[in-house]
């Protein structure tokens, strides 16, 4: 019984993330799809080619966001999205949600050295427990000012959903700088630390493979 339960649990481990990453992709193609319905119904791909194909809404998804792009990068884009930003800024609770996210889409996609591209380990949430977390920016000047220390900026986020947590204020001499990159950190997070990252002490700056915890 115990080899079975144990081969029970590597089929699971072989085909839970295939079938949760099909389900995936099969909603987010879904609802891509559904982006057709702003077409004219004589000019959707159904009445011109007899037939419907999957994932024509993905790609009217890419075109319209490197249009979105295009408009954005420009003077007059970048002009009617601050109108558009400053108007969202009006709404009370729509403000607060809009600016939430923008701050993090643009921390995230951001292409600076200073902004997740460290992992890092504190002492959180007491001394002696680790937690994982990300750089974000470093020497902040008032609270530098305010604390007579240098501070790093870091985002700790929850798990298994790591765009919610914390940004919290660490001094430097606290912050413990890794080697394991941000996607191998964000993995082990949202697997809830069941994907070990490797780690050679000899060549510790060699990117390595992801490796599964034993069950």
């Amino acid at each position: 019984m115990l080899k079975i339960r144990r081969y029970i649990v590597a089929g699971l481990l072989v085909w839970l993330p295939i079938g949760a990453t099909i389900l995936v992709f099969s909603l987010i193609l879904d609802l891509m799809d559904r982006l057709l319905f702003l077409i004219p119904p004589s000019y959707r791909p159904e009445a011109i080619l007899g037939f419907s194909v999957p994932g024509l809404g993905a790609i009217l998804a890419l075109i319209v966001l490197i249009i979105t792009g295009i408009l954005a990068a420009n003077f007059l884009g970048r002009r009617l999205v601050g109108h558009y930003e400053k108007l969202l800024g009006r709404i009370p609770l729509v403000r607060s949600v809009y600016g939430a996210v923008k701050h993090f889409s643009e921390v995230v996609f951001s292409d600076s050295n200073s902004s997740f591209k460290k992992v890092l380990l504190i002492e959180y949430p007491r001394v002696g427990l680790y937690s994982l977390c990300f750089q974000t920016s470093e020497n902040p000047p008032e609270v530098n000012t305010k604390t007579g220390e240098q501070i790093v900026t870091v985002f700790l986020p929850t798990t298994p959903n790591p765009t919610s947590g914390f940004m919290l204020f660490v001094p430097e001499k606290d912050v413990v700088e890794l080697d394991m990159s941000v996607e191998n950190a964000l993995k082990m997070i949202i697997s809830l630390g069941v994907v070990v990252p490797e780690w050679h002490p000899i060549h510790p700056s060699v990117e390595v493979a992801v490796t599964e915890s034993s069950p």
